[in-house]
């Protein structure tokens, strides 16, 4: 038998492990998913109907009627909720009795199996929470109970985040609460590369990975980038926020680059938006990827790191044939920083598409 005290686990899990958990406990138990603000929580609901094969329809959309999706995808935003927004008990003149008449959120009368997201569960108010309670422990809405197979999970942020979250004491010791890790930089470039994020965004990620610490990792109190509880910065990088300046990147020839580094800032706080800025300056000093397979031999190798690393992103986007990705390794073998080298081949096996090439 192993000895208990050499083995080793971690409390928290990535937001990849919870995604498998939740479709397997859901059913049963009620998981909580608890994290720092803008790490994904918000948009487990939609990963897991895409892991399902299925899509997250909003309640009233005309596609969602008759669809093939396996379950039914409910999203309720805790705080913002009241108790007629679960239902309501009706006069029935027949019966001359109350009759619970349920929202039409639920969409029970399609019989479906529902998977339930409660986002921020722990904001809402007491009355909510002890609702919402019975259908975490009972899988019952309001008086109606959910179509068999149906889950339940919900999210919220750290009681240490210091965004007002708490959770009635009866009701935590039967559910599952489960700590969700922030995604580090590796983790969120390969997220960022599949769906397209600016390549001046991932490329000033892949030369600032401490971007993506958090402060729970300890260490941190000099980290001018990250969400910190109770400094009273509304804006910070995270992933979420991220992501968020994507749109801020694609427009900055129409808007110029005062109000870009201005959006930036509004977006992901005054520090990165200084360092991005940087970056952005610098995509028209770049060689293009397409002149780089044509003369990789003899292609200058930029002095400026960062312009380096913008034009690894660059190929790591461009990049379509095996031909192509052997022409691009003769520059990148002359490429004098192993950590550029390193940056482009751990990008480069982490995507899906980029990996075939290898």
């Amino acid at each position: 038998m192993a000895n208990a005290k050499a083995l080793q686990f971690d409390t928290t899990v990535s937001i990849h492990e919870v995604r498998q958990a939740i479709p397997i406990y859901g059913g049963e138990i009620t998981p909580i998913i608890v994290s720092e603000p803008g790490v994904g929580k918000s948009s487990l609901l939609a990963m897991i109907a895409e892991d399902m094969g299925d899509i997250w329809r909003k309640v009233g959309d005309e596609t969602r009627e008759g669809n093939d999706d396996k379950y039914d995808y409910i999203y309720v935003d805790c705080p913002l909720r009241d108790v007629m927004d679960m239902g309501a008990y009706i006069p029935d003149r027949e019966l001359k009795e109350l009759v619970y008449y349920v929202s039409g959120m639920l969409n029970i009368k399609n019989g479906k199996p529902k998977i339930i997201m409660l986002d921020e569960f722990m904001k809402a108010p007491k009355m909510m929470q002890v609702l919402f309670t019975r259908l975490m422990l009972e899988r019952v809405w309001g008086d109606t109970p959910l179509p068999k197979g149906s889950k339940v999970f919900a999210t919220s942020n750290n009681a240490s985040d210091g965004v007002g979250d708490a959770m009635l004491a009866h009701a935590g010791n039967r559910v599952m609460i489960l700590h969700m890790q922030k995604p580090d930089a590796r983790t969120w470039l390969k997220w960022a590369g599949e769906k397209g994020i600016a390549k001046a965004i991932r490329a000033w990620v892949a030369m600032t990975p401490r971007c993506l610490a958090s402060y729970m990792d300890g260490g941190q109190e000099d980290n001018p980038y990250i969400f910190k509880p109770n400094n009273g910065v509304l804006s910070f990088v995270s992933p979420r926020s991220l992501a968020k300046c994507d749109v801020v990147v694609r427009n900055q020839e129409k808007v110029g680059s005062n109000m870009t580094h201005a959006a930036l800032a509004g977006t992901v706080g005054i520090s990165a938006a200084h360092e991005m800025s940087a970056f952005l300056s610098l995509e028209k000093e770049v060689t293009s990827t397409k002149d780089v397979i044509a003369n990789p031999d003899t292609t200058p190798i930029p002095e400026k790191v960062a312009a380096l690393c913008m034009m690894v992103f660059n190929a790591l986007d461009d990049l379509v044939t095996q031909d192509d990705l052997s022409a691009y390794m003769v520059f990148v073998n002359r490429i004098p920083s192993s950590e550029i080298q390193n940056i482009f081949f751990t990008t480069l096996m982490g995507s899906k598409r980029t990996f075939k090439l290898g």
